[in-house]
């Protein structure tokens, strides 16, 4: 069998990221506790999260998916084989990136994962009131006591995201090694173009977040039809626009093509594009695993991709 293991840095990883932003909110301990175990039992090995989920839920403070994951690693006896992925600075009680707070951020997460390293680490959000060379000086620090393994960015300016890499090219510092981006076949924009040529330039490999769209790119959504969902209102409004039946359509033809779920084709169309080396998916039930597992042994035609990009116009 083929290696299908790509690199993030010097991390060997499964092609597609299992999200764990589900963890807390919609998959309880025990449902998340399945999921886990179901993914890596299909050979998956890298677990996305962040010290924010789900701070958005009633009741929860933020941490819950990072006390799940560790929880689990810690009663599998597992955590040298799973890439564990996290983000900080939008915890309710260390939002920003100044030096400090990353510190004591990192230092939470640590607790809650249940581990004396984390594999990579993002930052979640962009703060423009500390200078890149704050930030970036205090995610040397913690790479050079080996709490990371490698830092990565989310959502952040170009030019900030510029000034970064520039930075820890020039005096070098750890950098940035991956950007986590909003990309899927129904929002392409904000990520081709000039913020994926800086990605190239600088050799950043992209692990796209919403890769199913809240779930529009599952096939669910259908004009008439009515999901119960907690993302159910994101997802359907996919049908108001042009974009969404039309990619809708292809994807239907392409599946039939393929013998595979629509989900597994959305996901493969997003793993073939230039950079993306894991699209991150996450999975509320059982049920919805094995489409996620399905990506990396899909391999669309050239014909089945120009259909899907033309389409996604």
């Amino acid at each position: 069998m083929a290696d299908i293991t790509k690199k993030i840095g010097d991390l060997d990883v499964f092609p597609l990221a299992l999200g764990g932003n589900v963890f807390g909110w919609t998959a309880d301990r025990d449902a998340s506790f399945a999921i886990l175990d179901a993914y890596t039992g299909g050979g998956g090995n890298l677990i996305d999260t962040a010290d924010a989920y789900s701070s958005w839920v009633e009741g929860n403070g933020g941490g819950e998916s990072e006390t799940i994951i560790g929880e689990w690693t810690a009663s599998r006896g597992n955590r040298g084989d799973i890439v564990i992925a996290t983000k900080g600075g939008r915890h309710p009680e260390r939002q920003g990136l100044a030096a400090s707070t990353i510190r004591a951020a990192v230092e939470d997460s640590l607790r809650r994962l249940r581990t004396d390293y984390i594999d990579l680490y993002y930052t979640h959000f962009d703060d423009p009131s500390v200078p890149v060379e704050e930030i970036l000086g205090a995610l040397d620090a913690l790479v050079a006591a080996g709490k990371l393994r490698q830092i990565a960015v989310s959502n952040i300016g170009l030019d900030r995201l510029e000034a970064s890499l520039a930075f820890s090219e020039r005096e070098g510092t750890a950098r940035y090694v991956a950007i986590q981006p909003e990309y899927n076949l129904v929002a392409r924009d904000g990520y081709e173009g000039a913020r994926r040529d800086l990605a190239e330039r600088y050799g950043l490999v992209a692990l796209p977040y919403y890769g199913l769209a809240s779930g529009f790119l599952t096939g669910k959504y259908r004009p008439g039809s009515t999901v119960d969902s907690a993302r159910a209102g994101k997802a359907a409004a996919y049908l108001e626009t042009e974009r969404g039946p039309k990619v809708l359509a292809a994807l239907d033809a392409v599946a039939d093509e393929q013998g595979v779920p629509i989900a597994t084709v959305a996901l493969a169309w997003l793993a073939a594009q230039p950079t993306v080396v894991a699209p991150i998916a996450s999975a509320s039930t059982l049920d919805q695993i094995q489409p996620l597992l399905q990506v990396p042994g899909t391999e669309l035609t050239r014909d089945q991709l120009k259909a899907l990009t033309d389409a996604s116009v």
